[in-house]
């Protein structure tokens, strides 16, 4: 799971990412809510953890700003207030939950895990789209209609958790690349091309009615 934290609080942002890190999250940090909505608005996250009080935009814009472009990632706003008009208007604006500050750690990584599950459509444990069911523990795809099934490589198994927890967007080759290998990653996006390529494989070996569809100039998504 890859996690966006926006937290002008240095140590407390170096904390929570540490916190998040041992719980097994891939977590980036933003400290300013400018950059904070242009890495929401990249759609590469699983989940957003969303101070309310930030320099350049407040939480509150942010949230909103990403939901009128658009954008479904769950959103866990943190705040130091505890007045009930300032978690309506978080809620108003966009967040799915809130946590006010203090909070014990335990508390946030139980939101956090409950915010990721409201993201993604888990049957059984499971991703679906169309016909198809993604085991990404067991990295196995499923056809239902033909009952087919093939195990597939960790890359092959991101690349289309990515597609499927965001089926109704059309996603870059930049968004796939930086999800799947990351910032700091210097390869060419033909490596995207070529995982896709697989996965596109492996989608016909099952007998899969779903496609990886290319939209000229934008990117690849879902169709079925």
């Amino acid at each position: 799971m890859k996690l966006l934290l926006i937290e002008d609080e240095i140590r407390m942002a170096e904390a929570l990412k540490e916190l998040l890190r041992q719980d097994g999250y891939d977590v980036d940090v933003f400290f300013r809510g400018d950059d904070g909505l242009e890495a929401v608005c990249s759609g590469q996250y699983d989940g957003v953890i969303l101070d309310v009080m930030l320099p350049g935009l407040s939480g509150i814009e942010v949230a909103l700003r990403s939901r009128e472009a658009g954008i479904r990632t769950p959103i866990l706003m943190l705040t130091a207030k505890s007045e009930l008009d300032d978690k309506v208007r978080g809620l108003d604006a966009g967040a799915d939950d809130y946590l006010t500050k203090p909070f014990q750690s335990r508390e946030l990584l139980a939101r956090v895990r409950a915010l990721c599950r409201r993201g993604q459509p888990l049957v059984n444990d499971m991703l679906c789209a169309g016909d198809l069911a993604l085991d990404t523990k067991a990295l196995t795809l499923h056809c239902v209609t033909t009952g087919q099934s093939v195990h597939l490589s960790e890359k092959e198994c991101r690349v289309l958790e990515y597609l499927i927890t965001n089926q109704k967007q059309i996603l870059s080759k930049e968004q796939l690349s930086v999800k799947i290998w990351g910032y700091e990653d210097e390869s060419e996006y033909n490596k995207v091309e070529v995982y896709i390529s697989f996965a596109r494989k492996k989608l016909a070996f099952v007998g899969s009615k779903v496609e990886i569809k290319a939209v000229r100039g934008a990117g690849y998504a879902l169709k079925w």
